[in-house]
């Protein structure tokens, strides 16, 4: 995914089909996004006079005649017409957020947006849990920032996973002290899509949920203080609501 936004302002005819057509005409801004999605914006309101999003295809092409970007997805389809261009260019982007940090690697900015932190200056971009609290401190070993995750304990680790791996904490802390609750056999930590703990008798897994654990429930299983509420490790426990 490139990482600038396409800018196309001037006097535009601006045609979209799906099962109807409709086009207009005026002094319009157009951007490209990076992810494809393509706003048609005029003078009035806040909402674009017309857009596409996430188009599977966009064809940009220039003449003597003006610009012309055509989009599509589907059945849909956006074409812009220029007249006369006013603006023609590439304007950098990237994600906005919180600022929580400063890169190690370039001194720029980094911003938690949608799912992970990034860094504005170089691009750097590092996943993290929804539920994880960037802190303030650095780690020793590459400069990032730390977080802090509830992983049937609290752990603080290095942003980077590849650093410092979250599930190399949580299996050094709890790999064979939880006992399954459909058999009493030993839980293995294992990753598995998501961070899980595996019956090696039974073949039972249980997904380690966010918070941290309390006591033992009736079913022989660990107990969680969660967000939402205390609960059983196993969804289908007749004990996992208090």
């Amino acid at each position: 995914m490139q990482d600038a936004t396409r800018v196309l302002a001037g006097d535009c005819t601006v045609s979209y089909e799906d099962a109807e057509r409709t086009e207009k005409r005026g002094e319009v801004i157009v951007l490209v996004k990076p992810d494809n999605t393509v706003l048609v914006h005029d003078s009035d309101g806040y909402q674009p006079a017309s857009w596409l999003t996430r188009a599977d295809v966009v064809r940009y092409a220039s003449d003597a005649d003006g610009a012309r970007i055509v989009a599509g997805s589907g059945t849909e389809r956006l074409d812009v017409r220029s007249h006369e261009t006013t603006l023609d260019t590439f304007a950098p982007v990237t994600p906005a957020g919180p600022e929580v940090g400063t890169c190690p690697d370039c001194d720029g900015p980094l911003v938690r947006a949608r799912g992970d932190v990034v860094c504005v200056g170089c691009r750097a971009r590092y996943p993290v849990p929804r539920d994880a609290t960037v802190l303030d401190e650095t780690c020793a070993r590459c400069g990032l920032p730390r977080i802090r995750v509830e992983r049937g304990a609290v752990f603080e680790v290095c942003l980077d996973r590849h650093c410092e791996p979250i599930d190399a904490a949580v299996r050094k802390r709890f790999d064979g002290a939880w006992n399954c609750p459909a058999c009493g056999g030993a839980l293995r930590i294992e990753r598995r899509n998501a961070l899980r703990a595996r019956c090696a008798a039974c073949e039972n897994a249980y997904a380690v949920p966010s918070g941290t654990v309390v006591g033992e429930c009736d079913c022989g299983g660990p107990r969680f203080e969660t967000p939402s509420g205390e609960r059983c490790l196993a969804t289908t426990c007749p004990a996992r609501a208090p």
